[in-house]
């Protein structure tokens, strides 16, 4: 059968309102139109749905078994329209984010804060791992976008720059003989280093620029976390490897000094990356309105 859709939606509503006149009041269209739309899907089915008589009209056996079916349906379609309208006005939805210990802290919850402020209702799920699982989070669509630190490879990505960085080397009262001069880079071998493990960006970045200007080094410790990081050079466990914003408030303090070289490792920048390939949701889109 090749039945025109918008025949069960009027039928539907002339059931509704146990009338002609009353369904093409409530669809805003003409009673003769409903009539028609009612008379091609009788011949369609080819059978009559309807006993008319002086008060309006009833459903046929036939009739209550169909009407039986397209109320499920076009209820389910509607409860569909609701919960659409709802998504566009943020009234219900979901977010999936991948990010960083450093992008969290450092970036992206101040404009979480706001974003669960204005819309409350929105769920935001955040998957917290460096900056290659992300990566891997987004190429296999279990997070919308995530906001890591370059440098980044992929090109399968779109790329949104958002905010600048830089790594730097600190130490503790132990080492504050270091602080009157610039140093070179070859003095760190000499030195224990307390550095990130070596699956992280960050870490990945200084080894390539310590390996550029023909420098081995070799990590006394490793560590999972930046703040871990600090604690250890506050205790003089050895010269720490971090983005300077995880030392920022210990370095002004006086509990750390931050090293002192010749010229500075380059700056590099904490980003939004989307997956080309597919589209975000309203609440996804919103969040990232917010952070670009």
């Amino acid at each position: 059968m090749n039945i025109n859709l918008e025949y069960y939606k009027i039928f539907y509503h002339v059931v509704a309102e146990h009338s002609i006149t009353g369904a093409a009041r409530k669809l805003c269209i003409s009673q003769p139109a409903v009539t028609q739309a009612v008379k091609q899907l009788e011949q369609g089915l080819g059978i009559e749905l309807f006993t008319r008589h002086a008060k309006g009209v009833s459903l046929t056996k036939e009739g209550e078994e169909l009407y039986s079916f397209v109320k499920k349906g076009y209820e389910t379609i509607l409860t569909g329209e609701e919960k659409i309208v709802k998504m566009i006005n943020m009234e219900i939805g979901e977010v999936r984010i991948g990010a960083s210990d450093m992008t969290l802290q450092f970036y992206l919850l101040p404009h979480l804060e706001k974003f669960h402020q204005l819309y409350p209702e929105i769920k935001v799920t955040v998957t917290n791992a460096p900056t290659p699982q992300t990566v891997e989070h987004l190429r296999q669509g279990r997070i919308d976008f995530g906001v890591v630190t370059s440098p980044l490879e992929d090109s399968h990505f779109d790329i949104v720059r958002v905010r600048k960085i830089r790594d730097i080397f600190v130490a503790g009262d132990k080492f504050r003989y270091l602080k009157e001069r610039k140093m070179d880079y070859k003095e760190l071998a000499d030195l224990p280093l307390i550095c990130l493990e070596g699956n992280t960006s960050t870490r990945q970045y200084v080894d390539r620029f310590l390996d550029a200007n023909q420098i081995r080094v070799t990590a006394e410790f490793e560590l999972a976390t930046s703040d871990m990081i600090v604690q250890f050079a506050m205790r003089n466990l050895g010269i720490g490897c971090v983005v300077e914003d995880f030392a920022k408030k210990q370095i002004e303090s006086g509990e750390l000094i931050r090293l002192e070289f010749e010229h500075q490792i380059p700056e590099r920048d904490m980003c939004l990356i989307l997956n080309q390939s597919s589209t975000m949701s309203t609440a996804a889109s919103r969040l990232k309105e917010l952070l670009v």
